[in-house]
């Protein structure tokens, strides 16, 4: 077995609005023309904010970094229901807002605490038979999803201008914060989705710490080593 070298291990990249996970994947394998390369949980290509990049040895810690739980920032749109809950969907149905306050909101949101029951959107990458849901919504057709558990730590909105509602939300992996936008709209009754969205945190890791794509992409092998967070490092952190 060859020893373990400079650039086995992880790298901490903000990542813009308008790439996928797998596209800043790419972009980091060929760029520094690495064969292993790596993601730890996917972020919607409308996202930002942190998402951690495995590269060669790296790799094999990917189930254990993804299983950390999640903190991310985002805005809500009320009045407004799409079919992915996001702001890439089409336009279900519209409603008229009724006044709202920071207070009532998080007294909505609040009931949302604690363990859940999410069905994941027909608009997402959950596979059915093998086939991402994605591609079955594309068609117009909408199969039965199984609902999975996860665990809602915060849900607390800070800033309300109508109709647009500023929350952060800290929670377990697979949660999908779209669902909990359009979720609380049905429960006010205006409907909403989710405006945008930023992830802060991974486990210990900070957006903070993170560094944007397109400065990466101006590093050299050099450069990138003294970014990588070593395989042994990461393999001992808890």
């Amino acid at each position: 077995m060859q020893p373990i070298g400079p650039l086995d291990g992880a790298l901490l990249i903000d990542k813009p609005s308008g790439w996928t996970s797998h596209d800043v994947v790419a972009k980091v394998r060929n760029h520094f023309r690495i064969e292993k390369v790596g993601h730890c949980g996917t972020l919607d290509p409308a996202a930002t904010g942190l998402l951690i990049i495995v590269l060669g040895r790296g790799t094999k810690l990917s189930e254990k970094l993804m299983s950390s739980d999640k903190v991310y920032e985002g805005t809500a749109k009320f009045g407004v229901v799409t079919d992915s809950y996001d702001a890439d969907g089409a336009v279900v149905s519209t409603s008229l807002v009724f006044p709202l306050t920071v207070e009532q909101l998080n007294e909505e949101a609040s009931k949302f605490l604690g363990d859940l029951m999410q069905l994941p959107p027909m608009v997402s990458a959950v596979k059915k038979d093998g086939v991402p849901l994605y591609k079955l919504a594309r068609k117009g057709i909408e199969v039965e999803r199984k609902e999975r558990l996860v665990h809602i730590y915060t849900y607390r909105f800070t800033h309300y201008e109508e109709p647009v509602g500023t929350f952060r939300v800290a929670c377990t992996k697979g949660t999908y914060v779209r669902s909990l936008v359009h979720d609380l709209g049905q429960r006010l009754g205006c409907g909403a989705h989710l405006a945008s969205l930023r992830r802060m945190d991974s486990g210990k890791f900070s957006v903070a710490d993170a560094t944007p794509l397109e400065t990466v992409l101006t590093w050299n092998v050099t450069e990138l080593q003294k970014h990588v967070m070593p395989y042994l490092q990461l393999a001992r952190a808890e």
